[in-house]
């Protein structure tokens, strides 16, 4: 009957306890979680980059394609490596593909070699926005410093990658103009 009583108790005791957590500390928390969500998402998209790169080099139909997807697997590689390295030291998982990247590399698997060029370099770009704006943001507001050193470093090259994948893009015909979301549901 106490033990009944004892577990709730000391239940509510814990949340209390957490709620009641000083302003510094919840924010350093927060801080941490927004790293931790960099190096997965960072990671992630390096993943993807590697495997959608590997698929270029197979079913791209211009030279240009497969030269960027050839120079997406060299870049990355040493990325993700990096990423990794850099998750470990802060003592966050190492990073993985995500399920919506997963989906992705599972998409373009099933795409034909004749629309894959512009498929595939319309969703470059998007992707490398995404992780200029994931570089910068992280370089701009990240807690953990060899975290935010690391996306300084960094962000040079990846916006380097974005600003191939327009010129890229814009040599196939791909459509710049159709948004992430469209593209992901096969529009």
């Amino acid at each position: 009957m106490v033990v009944k009583f004892l577990a709730p108790a000391a239940v509510a005791g814990l949340l209390l306890s957490a709620m009641a957590a000083p302003a510094p500390v919840a924010a350093q928390q927060a801080g941490l979680a927004t790293d931790s969500s960099f190096i997965q998402m960072a990671g992630s998209l390096g993943l993807l980059q590697v495997k959608l790169g590997k698929l270029a080099e197979k079913k791209g139909s211009s030279a240009g394609v497969t030269d960027f997807g050839k120079r997406m697997v060299a870049e990355y590689s040493r990325t993700n490596e990096e990423l990794a390295a850099a998750a470990k030291q802060a003592a966050f998982p190492a990073p993985v593909v995500l399920r919506e990247h997963k989906q992705v590399v599972d998409r373009f698997l099933g795409t034909s070699r004749s629309s894959f060029d512009k498929n595939y370099m319309a969703a470059m770009v998007d992707y490398d926005r995404q992780a200029v704006d994931l570089f910068k943001q992280e370089a701009e507001n990240g807690r953990v410093a060899s975290l935010k050193a690391l996306a300084s470093r960094m962000l040079p090259a990846v916006q380097q990658h974005l600003a191939l994948a327009t010129q890229t893009a814009g040599s196939v015909g791909a459509d710049l103009t159709a948004s992430t979301s469209s593209r992901r549901q096969g529009s």
